[in-house]
C-alpha cells in the first residue's frame, strides 16, 4: 500500500479537506492539487476562489502535504464553455457539471499530473466496488441527498479504477462532525452549489455573449394563442417556470421550435404537457462495461436531474438504440440534459447519455 502514489484533488471545501484527513489516518500522505478554473479566459481570482485557495493551503500545511495549483482555465473555457454554447445553439439544455468532471477534473488533470499517480482521491460522495471478474464499478453513496455519482457518470472505467472516495461511505453530517472534531479550516463553510464553477456567469449570459438575441413568439401549446415575445430560444429550458414574465400564469416551457424560434408554454403547475414518460438515450456512455448490449427489456433506475430520488423504469434496447420508459410521469424532461442509468437496486451507476426526444406518437 505504502508505495502507491496518491494524489488528492482539493477544492477548499469541507468534503475534500475531510478526505485528506481520512487518508492521513490510514497513513497515506497524498500530494494535493487545486484545480483553478477561474471566471473567464483572463482568469481573475474572485473572492470565493481566493478563499478556496487559502483553505486548501491551510489543509496542506496541517497535514504536511505538497500542494500544487493547476491552472486549467484555458482548457475549461475551450472545452466546457464551448460545449455549453454548442448545446444552447442546438436548443438543448447543457450540463456543465458532468462535462467539467469528464474533461477537466479528470481528463485534463490526468494528462497534466494524474498519470504520475496510482490513485486519485476526491471529496465526492460516491463509492467503488470490484466484482468477481476484477472489474471496478462506480457505486452510489449511502447519503442519497449528497450522492454525486450522477456528476461522475461520463467518466470512463480507467478513471474509476484509479479513484478513491475517502468520504463516500459517510453521511454529510458525519463529514461535518469529523471536520469540527479535527478543527479543519473549512469545517464551517457552506456547501458550494454547482460542482463546477462558472464563477458568476450564468448560461443566459454566455448565450447573450456568444449567440446574441433574436426575437421570437411565445405560444400557448394547447390553444395556439400568441401570449408574448422572447429574445431567443437559447434563453429557455424545457420545464422552466421561473423568470418567464408573462401574465396570467404560472407558465411552463414545454417545447421549443428551433427552426422557427418559437417557445411553447403551458399554464399551471400540474400541466400534463410538462410531464413525460419516455425518451431516447443518445450516445449512451457506459463507465465500466455495458450490461445492456443485447436487445432486451431491462429493469433499471435512473435520474434526469440531480435529485435524491432514483426513478424506476425499463430500458428498451433494440439494435443499439436505447429508450427509457419511466414507471411514473416525470416533469421537465429536457433534451441535452443527461439521463444517468443505475441498476434496479440503485447501487451501481452504469453510465449516462443525453436525453433525446421520442417521435411524438410514442409518448404515452
Amino acid at each position: 500500500m505504502g508505495s502507491m502514489k496518491t494524489a488528492a484533488l482539493i477544492s477548499g471545501g469541507v468534503d475534500s479537506a475531510v478526505a485528506v484527513h481520512l487518508l492521513k489516518e490510514q497513513g497515506i500522505t497524498p500530494d494535493l492539487f487545486y484545480i483553478k478554473i477561474g471566471n473567464g479566459p483572463q482568469g481573475e481570482w474572485d473572492c470565493k476562489a481566493e478563499e478556496d485557495w487559502e483553505m486548501a493551503t491551510a489543509v496542506a500545511r496541517r497535514y504536511g502535504c505538497k500542494l500544487k495549483l493547476i491552472d486549467l482555465q484555458k482548457e475549461y473555457w475551450d472545452e466546457v464553455v464551448g460545449y455549453i454554447v454548442d448545446r444552447l445553439r442546438k436548443g438543448l439544455t447543457p450540463n456543465s457539471d458532468v462535462m467539467c468532471n469528464k474533461y477537466i477534473k479528470f481528463g485534463c488533470f490526468e494528462e497534466r499530473e494524474g498519470h504520475n499517480y496510482d490513485r486519485i482521491a476526491t471529496g465526492h460522495y460516491a463509492q467503488t466496488e470490484t466484482d468477481e471478474a476484477g472489474r471496478v464499478w462506480l457505486t452510489t453513496a449511502p447519503d442519497p441527498i449528497k450522492d454525486q455519482t450522477d456528476f461522475l457518470a461520463q467518466l470512463d472505467g480507467f478513471s474509476v479504477r484509479k479513484l478513491i472516495f475517502p468520504i463516500g461511505g459517510l453521511m454529510k453530517d458525519e463529514v461535518r462532525k469529523i471536520a469540527q472534531a479535527a478543527h479543519l479550516a473549512p469545517a464551517k463553510r457552506k456547501d458550494s452549489q454547482g460542482i463546477c464553477f462558472l464563477g458568476k456567469i450564468s448560461f443566459s449570459e454566455l448565450a447573450r455573449k456568444y449567440l446574441g438575441e433574436k426575437e421570437g413568439l411565445v405560444v400557448e401549446q394547447e390553444t395556439g394563442n400568441i401570449i408574448g415575445k422572447h429574445k431567443g430560444y437559447w434563453f429557455y429550458t424545457i420545464g422552466q417556470r421561473k423568470g418567464l414574465g408573462f401574465g396570467g400564469g404560472p407558465w411552463y416551457v414545454v417545447r421549443k421550435d428551433i427552426k422557427r424560434n418559437i417557445i411553447y408554454v403551458s399554464r399551471g403547475f400540474e400541466t400534463k404537457a410538462a410531464y413525460g414518460k419516455a425518451f431516447r438515450i443518445e450516445m449512451p456512455h457506459f463507465i465500466t462495461y455495458n450490461p445492456y448490449e443485447a436487445d432486451g427489456d431491462y429493469r433499471v433506475t435512473f435520474k434526469v436531474r440531480h435529485t435524491p430520488e432514483f426513478t424506476p423504469g425499463r430500458l428498451l434496447v433494440r439494435g443499439g438504440k436505447y429508450e427509457l420508459h419511466s414507471d411514473e410521469l416525470i416533469q421537465g424532461i429536457a433534451p441535452g440534459q443527461f439521463a444517468v442509468l443505475y441498476d434496479e437496486q440503485a447501487h451501481r451507476c452504469l453510465g449516462s447519455g443525453e436525453i433525446g426526444l421520442l417521435p411524438p406518437a410514442k409518448i404515452q
